[in-house]
């Protein structure tokens, strides 16, 4: 069995039981790093080190002793100041739970069935908001727990292997590495195992879209967006429908004609569905000391149709491709967590009202909770590949069968083409051991250490961060589950900020469209970590759904809905608070 670690304080004096195998006097050399370059020893990241001169490992060691080094912390459980997220601290919930959440109508599980109620405490006290920002909490900088990557910052700091996997399964994600970088191309070829690409597509490779594992931007000129496309579908018309999407048995409705998604790219011989055009208008928000700042409005627009115009319900969504860090970690939070950050009807009064996307698994068919995409549409990564390759390269797998990928009936053309399905590998262009590694891969890529982690201007930043009412929905951190199918995502304290529930952002966030439960105005809470090293790994600044905001301070204006009393208590602050909160977020 693999050897599992952990990031998990334990209370002052006590060394671990769940060891991290991790020296913290390596860590502290990467928490101030720049581009590669540390300013140790200044921060500590809150840790300490004691020796443990042989410690038998728990849970699936088969009683093998090693020696190892961890680290120690004083932990202290400061009472909460009548903060106003105090009554949205998940795992508070989770100690009272109900047995059942209500989430849309579905039976969700409210409590965690997976720790002890000794655990239980400790994660409570563990993840708990601070109230103490003189100095980083404890393990603070290895925001994903004991799968931090803790290599120097370059532009492959997202295309690490979690720092916890064992030895044994690095062959899987190596694998995936190359599945993911794979360029397929069409049928018939003689690559056999390289061919059904399309027969309309986005992308020849997954890494086409998430560069260096990265995040998309908009389209700089040329024909094809890459590392963008564009969502189609219409709202529900009948009560038939409208029962199909309360029960999660459909997202929403694609066009007739083209489909969920407009593919601008296509195979020799057929002609691509269209070219996706922006254009922006600029407007100006004036700050509380009366510093201006330029937003730009995206507008949208389909041209050069191949296939007739699009129906007149069909309604277009922007989306770019999001970061591939710390996926498996997400998948491993309980969904009682999530659950109890959730208030629909904004029971405490707080303005801010998280709700759960509903969804089904795409392979049982059961109820799960979305916590992948924009909107949440998918609950698991595999679901999120899937879907991917279904939709952006035209490949088929044994979760979404139909080698055509997105064409429809009304492309006849389309439909006509050759695939790549070979009888010999597979029903599929992508049998299920290619997606399986794909998966995997996508599930084991680390999170970066954070930089800065205690400096004064980071905790200044985070101070106001918090104050602000940011954390309402960027929760900072988690305990994933104890029993996670990867041991190597069992058990972590990670720090993603995110809530991974749908919330009202606002007329100038809304797409208009519908997802699933998730309405037109409605937007999945994105994970923070990594978001300072997105120019340093992607080579831009773009950020939000869209790629509309060019800097983080933009993106903060863009905030409305439920996030405005966060955005103005961001606009009215002085020059010097505003840069320390930007500076606290380019830590993460």
């Amino acid at each position: 069995m693999p050897f599992s670690t952990s990031l998990i304080p334990l209370a002052s004096g006590l060394c671990p039981r769940d060891v991290t195998g991790i020296q913290p006097r390596r860590v502290r050399a990467v928490n101030d790093s720049v581009q590669g370059e540390s300013s140790a020893p200044k921060d500590l990241g809150a840790l300490d080190s004691c020796d443990i001169p042989r410690v038998k490992l728990e849970e699936g060691n088969e009683g093998v002793e090693k020696e190892v080094r961890s680290s120690t912390v004083e932990f202290a459980a400061p009472l909460f100041a009548k903060l106003r997220h105090s009554l949205r601290v998940a795992t508070l919930a989770t100690l009272a739970g109900a047995p059942v959440a209500l989430a849309g109508g579905f039976d969700l599980p409210a409590k965690r069935t997976d720790l002890s109620e000794a655990d239980l405490k400790r994660v409570a006290d563990v993840t708990r908001p601070t109230t103490d920002f003189s100095k980083a909490e404890p393990y603070e900088a290895m925001q994903a727990g004991a799968a931090t990557s803790i290599d120097p910052v370059t532009e492959d700091s997202f295309s690490h292997i979690s720092a916890n996997i064992p030895f044994e399964e690095e062959q899987n994600f190596k694998l995936g590495n190359a599945l993911f970088r794979k360029l397929w191309v069409s049928a018939p070829s003689s690559t056999q195992a390289s061919d059904g690409l399309g027969p309309l597509f986005n992308a020849r490779s997954c890494m086409s879209c998430h560069v260096n594992d990265g995040r998309g931007k908009p389209p700089e000129g040329g024909p094809s967006a890459v590392s963008m496309f564009l969502r189609l579908s219409r709202a529900a018309k009948t009560p038939e429908e409208e029962k199909a999407i309360a029960g999660a048995d459909i997202l929403n409705f694609p066009d007739p004609v083209y489909g969920h998604q407009l593919q601008d790219l296509a195979v020799p011989g057929l002609a691509a569905e269209g070219r996706m055009t922006i254009r922006y208008d600029e407007e100006t928000a004036t700050l509380g000391d009366g510093e201006t700042v330029s937003l730009r409005r995206p507008h949208y627009a389909v041209t050069d149709l191949a296939y007739g115009p699009l129906d007149p319900a069909t309604t277009i969504s922007a989306r770019v491709a999001p970061a591939m860090i710390g996926l498996g970690l997400i998948e491993a939070i309980s969904e009682a967590d999530i659950l109890a950050h959730a208030d629909p009807d904004d029971a405490d009064g707080d303005g801010i009202s998280g709700k759960a996307a509903i969804v089904r698994d795409h392979r049982s068919g059961k109820i799960a909770l979305g916590r992948f995409g924009w909107k949440a549409q998918n609950a698991t990564v595999r679901d999120q590949n899937a879907d991917a390759f279904a939709n952006d390269i035209g490949i088929s797998t044994p979760d979404h069968p139909d080698a055509h990928g997105d064409c429809t009936k009304a492309e006849e053309k389309c439909q006509a083409m050759p695939t790549g399905v070979q009888k010999r590998l597979g029903e599929e262009e992508a049998p299920g051991p290619i997606l399986d590694l794909v998966t995997f891969y996508s599930e084991n890529l680390a999170v970066p250490a954070r930089r800065k982690a205690s400096f004064p201007e980071t905790l200044r930043g985070k101070r106001i961060f918090y104050e602000t009412g940011c954390i309402s929905c960027h929760v900072p951190k988690f305990v994933t589950r104890r029993d996670a199918s990867d041991k190597a995502q069992s058990f972590q304290l990670i720090w993603p900020y995110s809530d991974f529930l749908l919330h009202d952002m606002g007329d100038g966030l809304a797409d208009g469209q519908q997802v699933g439960l998730a309405s037109g105005r409605e937007w999945r809470t994105p994970p923070l970590w990594g978001i300072g090293l997105t120019r340093t790994v992607s080579g831009h600044s773009f950020f939000l759904h869209d790629g509309r905001a060019r800097d983080l301070t933009e993106a903060i204006l863009w905030h409305g809905g439920e996030a405005e009393k966060a955005r103005n208590a961001f606009s009215v602050l002085s020059r010097d608070d505003r840069a320390a909160l930007i500076t606290f977020l380019e830590s993460l």
